[in-house]
């Protein structure tokens, strides 16, 4: 019943009546009272020419004046949405999204980040971040390559959150430029650097007395449940009581709802069941203050225990790569080590662990070889190959 007449200058002409989504003007085409009517309805708009088609048809008589539909009042303008506001309201959504504490204080940190930009130039409305200032923004970023990547990746999720939400019209986020990362092999503790850890642990300068020989047991233990669990910092300081079970502690329970538990060497169970807790729940931690404070409070504890050991660029994660790594040269397999370690498909541990992956092909060649060498078949052919050397040797002439 109703068609766009495409104008001379419409690009979809060409494609007839078929067509309906251009601004050419629509014409009526169907009956009234047993007459054919092809008109044209001098609008543009579909729900104005259905209105006027109900007219036209209830009056009997197209050649009545067009009935212009009434256009709706207009809505109030919304009032822009401040940067501060934005941020309020998508961490509010993280929060209802029960994501992990440590991801949201990231975020928390971007936003204060952004509030203290935004004041020292002056800036207040959200739609006011274009590129250029968030290319600013980004100048200022005095993390490294792997640390400003994850930043700039929350800042996009932020600007993308703002764009869905109509906060803005555009996202300038899209726009940024990626920090070049040079990926390096994961670099695990030698056997002479976890030697000089431990032993920097009783030299550790602390509280002298019962109270320092306690906090001495209680870093020893922490730093073989990091070396020999795997788990990360915030997941050892977390360590609650009922995880361990003998010899035996609980990392995680995988999305089939299978639980994952990490066999320790007896003296490790030992420390950690014999750790002066502070709590009666967790190993390390009192429960009182908050996770973010009492991991910082670790990491200081940490850094203090490299220097003293002499260890350079030491820091807590390469304990969880000294676990995965040794795992991968005593000829575990990949896929198992990826369980323990907590990842979700096999590519993150043989991108983050190549190295060590072709090393136990390095392992798994000679090993072959040195099987081969005791195979009768094997032997047999050495054998006949020799003798056929030989034989060709004597018929050589002088």
């Amino acid at each position: 019943m109703f068609f766009r007449r495409h104008v001379n200058g419409c690009p979809h002409r060409a494609e007839g009546r078929s067509y309906r989504r251009c601004r050419c003007p629509i014409w009526f085409d169907g009956s009234i009272n047993g007459r054919r009517v092809l008109k044209s309805m001098r609008v543009t708009d579909w729900d104005a020419a259905q209105e006027l088609a109900k007219h036209w048809i209830a009056g009997g008589d197209p050649s009545d004046s067009i009935a212009v539909p009434i256009p709706p009042a207009p809505t109030p303008k919304e009032e822009p949405v401040t940067l501060e506001q934005g941020w309020d309201l998508f961490l509010g959504q993280l929060r209802a999204r029960k994501l992990q504490p440590a991801t949201t204080y990231k975020y928390e940190l971007l936003r204060r980040q952004m509030l203290a930009f935004s004041a020292s130039r002056a800036l207040r409305l959200l739609s006011e971040f274009n590129l250029g200032v968030l290319e600013a923004f980004q100048a200022e970023w005095k993390e490294g390559a792997l640390a400003s990547l994850k930043k700039l990746e929350r800042v996009k999720s932020f600007f993308r959150a703002a764009t869905m939400r109509r906060w803005i019209t555009e996202n300038p986020a899209v726009y940024l430029q990626r920090p070049k990362v040079r990926f390096r092999p994961t670099l695990p503790f030698t056997q002479d650097e976890m030697k000089h850890i431990l032993d920097a642990v009783d030299c550790y300068p602390d509280k002298a007395g019962k109270t320092g020989r306690a906090n001495a047991l209680r870093l020893r233990a922490f730093i073989l449940t990091l070396r020999y669990t795997g788990l990360r910092i915030g997941d050892v300081t977390r360590l609650t009581t009922d995880q361990l079970a003998g010899n035996k502690v609980f990392l995680y329970t995988q999305k089939t709802g299978q639980p994952v538990s990490c066999v320790l060497p007896e003296f490790v169970a030992e420390a950690l069941e014999n750790v002066p807790r502070l709590s009666e729940r967790y190993f390390f931690w009192t429960g009182c203050s908050t996770l973010h404070t009492a991991i910082g409070s670790w990491q200081r504890t940490l850094r203090k225990l490299f220097e003293l050991a002499c260890v350079q660029k030491g820091y807590a994660h390469r304990f969880r790569d000294t676990f995965a790594v040794e795992l991968l040269l005593a000829g575990v397999p990949t896929e198992e080590v990826a369980v323990l370690l907590g990842h979700c498909n096999i590519g993150i541990t043989q991108k983050h662990y190549s190295p060590w992956v072709h090393a136990r092909q390095r392992q798994l060649e000679t090993n072959l070889e040195r099987a081969w060498k005791r195979d009768p078949l094997v032997l047999l052919n050495c054998v006949t190959e020799k003798s056929k050397a030989g034989e060709r040797e004597v018929r050589l002439p002088n």
